[in-house]
């Protein structure tokens, strides 16, 4: 096939795919609709970055003075909504173990009476930690809590015997902690998942609409028309019909990043180029694995829960919300084989560091391969359509 015909049968392939696009309201809603809602949701449902009204629970045993001011102050912390205050310590184990609340402090008998003696007064916490973050949250601020409980009745004691504040503190605390959170000193949530998730939401809706779009050609029996429109040749067929695809995430990754690093002001250390150019890179890698995966299966009622389970597995191995290397290491290698995985590798870099392209030349290079394995599948791929429309024609 001659340059010139080729380029026609490249704009006849595009033009065909645009019809069919704007023909039917499903691409509508899954090129459209759905990713405009993941932006939507992703950058709202972290609300402030903060956990905060956490259901929890207090066990007063003690019923002092003093214990309703350690309870006071308890319920003075943001990250707490004292819901309930329980009679005994079964009762609130129940309602932590039915996730009515998450956490549930415990104030025994004799605390007041031991932290006036100077005998050792203890104060017991417990909380669910099947759910990592909640558990962690809770945790961290019943221990904030409490450090600064746990000194009071120390100062107290200090300041009746005519010690100054600053050298109760010196004694109290002879090693001063400083802190300081790298990237996001505000501990906000959304600040490192908002982004990867949404990409991770997006990655498959890219494999389905993908497979969706050259399997309804087997389907519905279209693929024959398909080829010939292409001239016979598969790459045009192929490339022809996923560009307008191509386009649209692509834009919708730019406005993702828009939102996000732009209106919701996440910090990154980069500009918009290398965030957007990157997005449009595994835009085409995702594609091009959503073609392996169905020329290897070329049967639209299989390939749509096979696509489904790479989705939750890319997610899964990501390494957003555990390190991949610290994974079992046949995972951890495994993970690569996911353009969302080198995606997130190339992000944080440009995120939060922008240590340069020395850093992340591997992950580029491997979202690039991926268009290796798809473009050795095509001739696969246009067996499979041969051999659908000889089967269809034999039936008929």
């Amino acid at each position: 096939m001659s340059e010139t015909n080729k380029h026609n049968a490249f704009r006849t392939i595009l033009r065909r795919e645009l019809d069919r696009m704007v023909s039917r309201r499903l691409y509508f809603g899954v090129c459209i609709v759905l990713p405009l809602f993941c932006i939507f949701f992703m950058s709202t449902i972290f609300g402030n970055g903060q956990m905060e009204n956490i259901p929890v629970g207090i066990v007063d045993e003690d019923n002092t003075s003093m214990s309703r001011e350690v309870v006071r102050t308890v319920e003075a912390v943001p990250t707490f909504k004292v819901t309930r205050h329980y009679a005994d310590e079964a009762a609130a184990r129940r309602a932590t173990q039915s996730k009515e609340i998450y956490g549930y402090l415990v104030i025994p008998t004799g605390f007041t009476a031991d932290a006036i003696a100077g005998r050792q007064a203890t104060l017991a916490y417990y909380y669910h930690y099947a759910l990592l973050s909640v558990g962690g949250e809770v945790r961290g601020a019943f221990e904030t809590v409490l450090r600064q409980l746990s000194m009071a009745p120390v100062m107290m004691q200090a300041t009746a015997l005519g010690i100054g504040e600053e050298r109760i503190t010196t004694f109290l605390l002879p090693v001063k902690a400083s802190n300081h959170p790298l990237f996001n000193p505000d501990l906000d949530y959304s600040v490192y998942l908002s982004n990867p998730f949404f990409f991770i939401l997006f990655q498959v809706i890219i494999l389905l609409t993908t497979v969706y779009a050259i399997g309804s050609e087997i389907k519905f029996g279209t693929g024959l028309e398909w080829l010939s429109a292409a001239g016979g040749n598969i790459v045009t067929a192929v490339a022809g019909k996923l560009l307008p695809y191509t386009v649209v995430f692509s834009l919708m990754s730019i406005l993702a990043n828009y939102v996000m690093f732009g209106l919701m002001h996440i910090p990154f250390s980069c500009g918009f180029w290398p965030l957007n150019l990157t997005a449009i890179l595994f835009v085409v890698s995702t594609q091009a694995l959503a073609v392996f995966i169905f020329s290897i299966f070329p049967a639209l009622s299989i390939i749509i829960s096979i696509v489904s389970m790479v989705g939750s597995l890319g997610a899964t191995l990501s390494g957003v919300t555990f390190p991949a290397p610290s994974m079992y290491a046949p995972v951890h290698y495994a993970s690569y084989l996911f353009p969302v995985r080198h995606f997130t590798e190339i992000y944080q870099n440009l995120l939060y560091g922008d240590y340069g392209f020395a850093w992340t030349w591997v992950n580029y290079a491997a979202l690039l391969c991926f268009l290796l394995p798809a473009l050795l599948m095509l001739p696969r791929l246009k067996k499979a359509i041969l051999n659908e429309e000889t089967w269809r024609h034999l039936v008929s």
